[in-house]
């Protein structure tokens, strides 16, 4: 049997916490990740003091609550390749709760937090900015969930959408050196899913020297660690990839490096 990476969590099983990654398990210091799935009236709440934390509806509804404040049913979504997703930021020492209302799917990303730096707020669908990336094979389809321009302490959060027979995270660019303005330090997640789900798709998690270089197959619901270096994903003919990516650092911005061997392909 081939060994497993360590950089890949497989679904530890289908119902309640499927999926985690803390500091502790991944090695790191900045990223915590979670995948509940709930049957409806079933509840998950947390309350983390010097943590913040960002709850992504993946699919499915649920009513919310953090603080004081009870913000009702939120999400909706069928598929998480089918519009955009609720979401609700939560900062430091602020306890929160997310009850079913129906079947759900939530991510709970999480990274360190400044007691009282702000309230909490919903992110609605109508809150996200949307953007195209990429040509031809290369072009992928991105929501900003908590991008560097709105207001937390060190998570940044964002999903994607890439076709079949499509290239993202390409060309391979990493962002693993405290350099401003060049580059900057940010730990990374990706949590996938295919459509149809019985699908796969590839992702590359390597540096320049080598030291790190794994070649990862990547299923329905795995998620993968991206500690340093660079991490292109590549969709398989005739299955859809989905991600949601998060990333934290010592500062909160993404500056990245592309690999330079690669760079000619923005200009071809």
């Amino acid at each position: 049997m081939t060994k497993q990476s360590s950089l890949l969590v497989k679904p530890a099983r289908s119902h309640g916490l499927v999926s985690e990654v803390t500091p502790e398990s991944a090695d790191w210091t900045y990223v915590g990740f979670q995948v509940y799935r709930l049957a409806k009236g079933e509840s998950v709440t947390d309350h983390l003091a010097d943590r913040e934390t960002c709850l992504v509806w993946l699919t499915g509804t649920g009513t919310a609550t953090a603080g004081e404040t009870n913000y009702g049913v939120m999400g909706g979504r069928k598929s998480v390749f089918e519009g955009e997703p609720a979401a609700l930021y939560v900062p430091a020492d602020c306890p929160w709760a997310v009850t079913a209302e129906t079947d759900l799917e939530l991510a709970i990303c999480t990274a360190p937090g400044d007691p009282g730096s702000g309230p909490p707020r919903a992110i609605l669908p109508a809150d996200l900015s949307k953007e195209t990336r990429g040509k031809g094979s290369n072009t992928r389809y991105v929501t900003n969930i908590l991008p560097e321009d709105q207001p937390a302490d060190s998570l940044l959060v964002v999903e994607v959408v890439t076709p079949a027979g499509h290239s993202s995270s390409y060309p391979p660019h990493k962002h693993d050196v405290d350099n401003l303005p060049e580059e900057t330090l940010l730990e990374e997640t990706y949590y996938h899913r295919l459509n149809p789900p019985q699908g796969f798709a590839f992702q590359r998690v390597y540096t320049d020297d080598r030291s790190l270089d794994e070649a990862l197959a990547v299923e329905d619901g795995d998620v993968v660690m991206v500690p340093r270096g660079y991490h292109p994903c590549a969709a398989c003919h005739g299955y859809d990839l989905y991600y949601l990516n998060v990333m934290a650092g010592p500062k909160r911005m993404w500056k990245f490096n592309n690999a330079k061997e690669h760079e000619w392909l923005l200009e071809a």
